[in-house]
């Protein structure tokens, strides 16, 4: 089957192609003559060849979007399915830029559809066809849009029409929501829609009180909708047996209200609580405010200049009483027995705001940052087609492997088509994300070591060498941590000879094993996990922090040993990542984390980069304090010592003495503890 798709490149697009090149075939992809890389890049994250997917020069002002007469007569009667996604899908755009990508561009992919006598026409419209309608708007009416003043709703519903028209070719036309982000990754390209409110709700969870709730109104009804539900209804709505000259709403049954989407997020946030109601008052307010009075000159620029300083584009405020209500209960049936649904939008907030904090907003405030002694450099988000040019067909290793980070890092290598070697201790587990990797069509080998003795170490470096002859890249990431104070560790030596084992001897055993094939063959790159609290230094982590800066302070010793034959040394100091690891211990509520997956990205940006050290603003701010103001930080951390106790296990207390303690202990005390810290935290600008 052969697909011709104008927008292949795109935000839905970069989605679409691969679920249409896993029906087989070939697909021939529109592209401006400056955007080839951009698709050769793209190829490399589909895992697709030149023969797969074929660049076919052309632009959509142009007569049958420029693309050559002899390539049209060459391909006429074997296009199947013309997919016409290319548009501007920007608010802010200008009117005549609009018209001419969105209606002009139509009209041309018309033309070409049908010069090449393809199977069906596939056109992306959009909800905003609807207009502002007022009421509930069916799949089946067009003519009854509401009011088109804005040009986007105008070219979308104009474009629309156009392929309506058309009597001599079959097609069918998708209306989705306002499209975000993937709603397993967050995965999205630009500050768009509901994205323009969350810089505004990041800085209210900084400057409200804890426990102030704040009234919203709820405001109009808006239907977001999450990029993979669209192209995976949309690909499987193209291909079904039924009925052309057909439209279908890909968006969400219920929607959503402007107040209970800012309070969901506010809670994902964790911002304070935001409570949604519906007032009258507040609704006719703010309806008088987007029509009449907001349209006097004065009133108007004041406004205007007003959203732009909270980085909300003017056109945005106008929409916030959406008033229309997308019926798809037609698509719904449509889509019921392949089990495509559209999921809530809570249920996907959380990666949404992960992905817009740490890849999409400001670089100054972006989370994850490289370091390199003081200064941060935000380098960008790791795809996978720069991934897979880094280490397609190397031997990577990956110490832990079985969960976390490791399991990550493990998957996402072996996506990206790297050898990936995974070493833990438990059978069973190495075994299950083996079947993982291989049901994804990845290549890894397990090996069981404990990486703690140096017996099973030398044997994995033995079996690792004589299977594959060398390793390209060493993740160190099996770690052990302890949370216990000095002084109830008198009696204790072994803490800190289990910490050292595995977190320094168990990593540097590795490290001396492959580093002299690594210096044979000039190439090599080693990458130590190591902590944050190597450069923040929190008290009762004593044994672990010590195990940790010892691997650092070989690493930074070794690297310059080994620069002149390309051997990299890079240290991550890891903040706390939400893993089985720290769950146990329920103040660590009060510190920011990573989830498995952006922590997992840290070390895919290492291995791309390869820098010498990586840290989060917080790692740096807290390395900082300790040079310049030690006394002030040490006060600082014994303050912090004070509020936050030893365990009970870690004191050696009983169950029974550690329920009468608790018994007490005054039921809000560590809760408080932990508020005022937290507090503390938001102060510190990451």
């Amino acid at each position: 089957m052969n697909y011709f798709v104008t927008g292949g490149t795109g935000f839905i697009g970069r989605f679409l192609v691969p679920k249409l090149l896993d029906r087989g075939g070939k697909v021939f992809v529109l592209v401006r003559p400056g955007s080839v890389p951009k698709l050769d890049a793209l190829r490399e994250l589909w895992g697709a060849s030149p023969e797969q997917v074929v660049a076919v020069e052309g632009d959509l002002s142009k007569r049958r979007l420029g693309v050559k007469a002899a390539w049209v007569k060459q391909q006429t009667g074997k296009i199947d399915h013309f997919f016409h996604l290319a548009a501007i899908y920007d608010m802010e755009a200008d009117a005549e830029s609009q018209r001419v990508s969105n209606v002009n561009g139509t009209a041309q992919a018309i033309s070409l559809a049908k010069a090449l006598k393809a199977g069906c026409f596939h056109q992306v419209s959009s909800i905003a066809a609807a207009g502002l309608y007022e009421g509930t708007f069916t799949e089946d009416m067009f003519e009854e849009a509401g009011a088109l003043d804005h040009p986007y709703f105008a070219t979308k519903h104009e474009s629309e029409g156009l392929v309506r028209k058309e009597t001599t070719m079959k097609w069918r036309i998708y209306r989705p929501g306002m499209v975000v982000g993937h709603s397993e990754t967050g995965e999205m390209d630009k500050i768009d829609g509901p994205y323009y409110f969350f810089e505004l709700l990041d800085k209210l969870s900084k400057v409200t009180p804890e426990g102030l709730p704040l009234i919203m109104n709820k405001a109009g009804l808006l239907n977001i909708v999450p990029v993979d539900f669209v192209v995976n209804a949309m690909d499987y709505l193209a291909h079904m047996d039924g009925p052309d000259h057909a439209c279908f709403f890909l968006t969400d049954p219920d929607g959503i209200r402007v107040g209970d989407l800012l309070k969901v997020m506010m809670e994902v946030g964790h911002g304070p609580k935001l409570r949604a109601v519906n007032l009258r008052l507040l609704d006719k307010a703010s309806k008088l405010a987007g029509s009449g009075i907001s349209k006097i000159p004065t009133v108007k620029s004041l406004g205007e200049k007003a959203v732009a300083r909270l980085g909300i584009p003017p056109q945005v405020i106008g929409y916030i009483n959406y008033p229309t209500r997308f019926d798809s209960t037609k698509t719904q049936a449509f889509l019921e027995p392949s089990g495509i649904t559209c999921p809530s939008f809570e249920s996907y907030a959380q990666v949404l705001w992960d992905y817009w904090r740490h890849f999409l907003r400001g670089d100054k405030d972006s989370l994850i940052r490289e370091v390199d002694g003081l200064f941060n450099d935000f380098i960008g988000r790791p795809t996978l087609a720069v991934l897979r040019r880094k280490v397609k067909g190397q031997v990577v290793m990956v110490t832990g492997a079985t969960s976390g980070i490791g399991k990550e890092c493990a998957l996402r290598l072996a996506r990206a088509g790297a050898t990936v070697l995974l070493v833990a201790r438990t059978v069973e587990k190495l075994d299950e994300t083996l079947q993982e990797i291989a049901q994804k069509g990845g290549d890894a080998q397990a090996y069981s070591c404990d990486v703690s003795s140096e017996k099973d170490c030398q044997k994995l470096v033995r079996d690792v060498l004589r299977d594959h002859g060398h390793v390209d890249v060493l993740v160190n990431n099996a770690g052990r941590s302890i949370r216990r104070s000095v002084r109830h560790s008198y009696d204790r030596f072994h803490d800190f000879e289990r910490t050292m084992e595995l977190n320094y001897f168990g990593a540097l055993r590795l490290i001396l094993g492959f580093l002299p094939s690594m210096e044979e063959r000039e190439r090599g790159h080693i990458i130590n996990i190591s902590s944050i609290g190597v450069l923040t230094n929190p008290p009762r982590f004593s044994a672990y922090v010590a195990s940790k800066s010892a691997l650092d302070a070989f690493s930074l010793c070794a690297a310059p040993e080994y620069a002149a034959n390309n051997v990299s040394f890079t240290t991550i100091h890891m903040p706390l990542v939400r893993t089985p690891m720290i769950a146990p211990t329920s103040l660590y509520k009060a510190f920011p984390t990573l989830s498995p997956e952006q922590a997992r990205d840290l070390v895919i940006k290492a291995i791309i980069a390869k820098p010498k050290r990586m840290s989060t603003g917080l790692g740096v701010t807290g390395a900082v304090a300790q040079a310049t103001i030690p006394s002030v930080t040490e006060a600082f951390l014994s303050q912090a010592y004070a509020l936050f106790p030893d365990s009970p296990a870690a004191r050696g207390l009983t169950e029974e003495e550690a329920a009468a303690e608790r018994a007490n202990m005054p039921s809000n005390k560590l809760e408080l503890a932990q508020k005022m810290f937290a507090q503390v935290m938001r102060g510190v600008h990451w």
